[in-house]
């Protein structure tokens, strides 16, 4: 039996990261972080379209959607606990 294991690379020792912001309502939170600029852009892009996907979910559940941008961050920024925001995590509870 073969298993899919998924492997992400430790982030590079820099202080400035790229992150994925997700925002709901007023509320914000760092949904992944990436090394370059390109690559939060591209995850943001892919998170967007998982969203788009569940448009019609989301309002008949009276949920604001999720929506997404870049910014640069300080490594510091990062809380003690962070881990990754699944794209549609918010369908399960987790979040926000």
């Amino acid at each position: 039996m073969s298993q899919l294991l998924m492997f992400r690379a430790p982030l590079p020792n820099t202080d400035r990261l790229w992150a994925v912001m997700a925002w709901q309502g007023r509320k914000s939170r760092i949904a992944n972080v990436h090394a370059t600029r390109e690559a939060a852009q591209a995850d943001c892009a892919w998170r967007s379209r998982q969203v788009q996907e569940y448009r019609q979910f989301l309002a008949s559940e009276q949920r604001a959607p999720l929506r997404y941008d870049v910014r640069q961050i300080a490594r510091a920024e990062l809380p003690k606990s962070w881990s990754p925001l699944p794209a549609l995590g918010f369908l399960r509870g987790q979040g926000f």
